[in-house]
């Protein structure tokens, strides 16, 4: 190689330097890990089918994939409709439900949207930016809150649950949505079936 070309080469290349190995660090920072297995509390899906409830239980991974979360709900054989229940860390909860074209979706608590996959693609969802404000300790929850005001859960009783949810009981906040949903013994009976598949 001449001269010449050795000056060519050495100026087409960029330096790499530690303030580059810094700022890749920092994306690392910014990725959200998927919730594992042992974080996930329960992945369900309740509907009626001639008229009876039904409710099973789900893959884990749908935890940590809102857009998966909601094709796997469409292909339920649901008579009004579908509704998918995720609670993770016993910290939050995530509802959706699917009636044809229309999906609504609520997240009990906003600020799980920065620690968690699920919870940040409903934030995503919803366009909403949540940002952490360490100076508040309460979180409010995102999306739709009457979601089932047509079926007698009025918007009280869903805050009701939430303010459950946030006090570190998303598990039994699921249940009470399921118990006014008439879903209560279908729900318990998948929770065993799923754990008993763990």
């Amino acid at each position: 190689m001449s001269a010449d070309e050795d000056e060519l080469f050495d100026e087409d290349i960029e330096s790499f330097d530690e303030d580059d190995l810094d700022d890749l660090d920092d994306d690392d920072d910014d990725f959200i890990e998927d919730a594992t297995d042992d974080e996930i509390d329960l992945v369900v899906a309740a509907y009626r089918e001639d008229g009876e409830p039904v409710v099973v239980p789900m893959a884990l991974e749908l935890a940590n994939d809102l857009d998966e979360l909601i094709t796997q709900l469409r292909r339920l054989p649901g008579d009004g409709g579908v509704v998918g229940a995720v609670s993770i860390n016993s910290e939050f909860f995530v509802l959706v439900r699917v009636r044809g074209r229309n999906v609504e979706v609520l997240l009990s608590d906003a600020l799980a949207a920065l620690e968690w996959p699920l919870a940040h693609d409903v934030a995503d969802f919803l366009g909403v930016d949540v940002e952490d404000e360490d100076d508040d300790d309460d979180s409010d929850y995102l999306g739709d809150i009457e979601m089932f005001a047509d079926v007698g859960i009025e918007e009280m009783d869903m805050e009701a649950i939430v303010d459950e949810s946030n006090d570190g009981n998303s598990e039994d906040a699921v249940a009470m949505v399921f118990d006014q949903l008439k879903f209560g013994a279908q729900y318990r009976r998948a929770l065993q079936q799923a754990g008993g598949n763990r």
